[in-house]
């Protein structure tokens, strides 16, 4: 009953108004407040401090400093070799597996479209058709820089306005298409292995979403926006490059094509994640290599846990 008045909550909650007054907040430069709140913060969530570039609270101006922090060098390596892709965030699985029909699921008794996803074009949607997916949802207490799984080049970016609803596990299991609801920024990237969809979800309160080429994309209003990178020089990224962040936390979706992709067998619902260990490997050099990871039972069943 209590999770049910907690969804219902955020259905009446001004969730926009709330966010754009916390990423103002969050960006504010008010010394000893910003202080007090960065440290109850990492007091709270127990935020691993020994991990980042500055494990000094007060060496961070703003709460998004903090929040958006850099890990010292070597604190996530980057899995090695050519046929390998990497974990692109610091979080938890949350779903993973085929897509199926155009759907994902999103909890148990809950999925959604690709199409909706991707901001409602069918050819792109398609390029997914029979694909795997994998759903990362970062707490507050993570690291919220994304990086590359795979070399890759940009070939667009699309803005989806909508909703802020928290993203949350709780959340998932009681809001009818989560993530094609909110707001959410799309990069699609031509990589070694075809397409990659890489979906960087807005949330309630999360201040804005960023990426390396086009800095502050959301929040925002309006109508689906798009860009085209089919300019020289390309905007060309390699397995482990920062590729955007969360100012506060939020989710990543990643879609990649048909046969594209052998989830590693740690890619479980459930599972924590860190940045640049094993995702992944290409099916074809999969299956030409040895040896190879074991297989996953990732293409046959989706996990349906939450």
């Amino acid at each position: 009953m209590l999770d049910k008045l907690q969804i219902a909550f955020q259905y009446i909650l001004p969730k926009r108004a709330l966010s754009r007054l916390v990423g103002y907040l969050a960006a504010a430069q008010a010394k000893e407040l910003t202080q007090f709140v960065i440290r109850q913060f990492i007091r709270y969530y127990k935020v691993d401090m020994s991990e980042a570039l500055s494990s000094d609270p007060s060496s961070f101006k703003t709460f998004n400093e903090f929040f958006t922090r850099e890990l010292k060098p070597g604190a996530r390596p980057i899995v090695e070799g050519e046929h390998t892709l990497a974990h692109p965030a610091d979080g938890r699985v949350s779903q993973k597996g085929s897509i199926r029909f155009d759907r994902i699921i999103q909890a148990k008794g809950h999925d959604y479209s690709v199409k909706d996803l991707l901001g409602g074009r069918d050819t792109l949607a398609k390029e997914f058709d029979d694909g795997t997916f994998t759903t990362i949802y970062l707490s507050p207490r993570d690291y919220h820089r994304v990086h590359m799984p795979i070399d890759g080049t940009l070939r667009e970016m699309i803005h989806v306005p909508g909703e802020l609803f928290s993203v949350n596990p709780l959340t998932a299991q009681y809001v009818p298409e989560l993530f094609a609801r909110n707001e959410r920024v799309v990069a699609i990237f031509d990589t070694a292995v075809g397409p990659m969809a890489m979906v960087l979800v807005g949330a309630t309160i999360v201040a804005s979403i960023e990426t390396v080429w086009a800095g502050t994309i959301a929040p925002a209003g309006g109508q689906i926006s798009q860009w085209h990178y089919q300019q020289q020089p390309p905007v060309t990224l390699k397995k482990g490059d920062e590729m955007g962040r969360f100012k506060l936390g939020s989710t990543v979706i990643l879609l990649f094509g048909h046969d594209a992709i052998q989830l590693d067998k740690s890619v479980r619902s459930g599972e924590i994640t860190r940045m640049g260990s094993l995702y992944a490997t290409p099916k074809i050099k999969a299956a030409e290599t040895d040896p190879a990871p074991e297989p996953n039972d990732s293409d046959s069943d989706s996990d349906s846990e939450s």
